[in-house]
């Protein structure tokens, strides 16, 4: 590991992990297996079944690293600081260039029937499932006198 790697996962761990929101709405199909060695067989994050054309957006705000094809599969990939990167990939196409800031949330890409989502710290991949965001009720008080109800509060994501 180089010097500049050090640095970057000692200033990501002071950081801490991620809080992710899931890039697209889906059900996963492939989940993620840790590859052995750099080369071997595994699947470096998870792939998602969705709806084609849906929208892909960044889990976290940060800067676009990589925007482009490889192998003829689109991939876009953002580097939010403290040496974690997010890789969107299988797409129809994307929609932000390379050194582009993006927020959480904002569009990346248009998805194909499946959307692969991986996560890294420096160069280690990490099973991207545990640093999505979860959706929580949010309690409201209920009048008590007879008046209307208001509209139940949306969820909130948290980690």
């Amino acid at each position: 590991m180089t010097l500049a790697a050090v640095a970057d996962a000692t200033a990501a761990a002071a950081a801490g992990p991620p809080c992710l929101l899931p890039p697209v709405s889906g059900v996963v199909v492939d989940a993620f297996r840790r590859p052995d060695c750099p080369y071997c067989a595994g699947n470096r994050g998870f792939e998602i079944e969705t709806t084609s054309g849906s929208q892909v957006v960044a889990g976290a705000s940060g800067t676009v690293s990589f925007s482009g094809s490889i192998a003829g599969t689109r991939y876009v990939v953002v580097d939010h600081g403290g040496g974690y990167r997010t890789t969107y990939g299988k797409l129809r196409s994307g929609s932000v260039r390379v050194g582009e800031l993006v927020s959480a949330g904002q569009a990346v890409g248009i998805a194909a029937s499946v959307t692969f989502f991986g996560l890294r710290l420096v160069e280690e991949y990490l099973d991207p499932a545990p640093y999505l965001a979860k959706a929580e009720s949010r309690p409201q008080l209920v009048p008590l006198d007879g008046t209307h109800r208001r509209a139940p509060l949306p969820p909130r994501l948290s980690c």
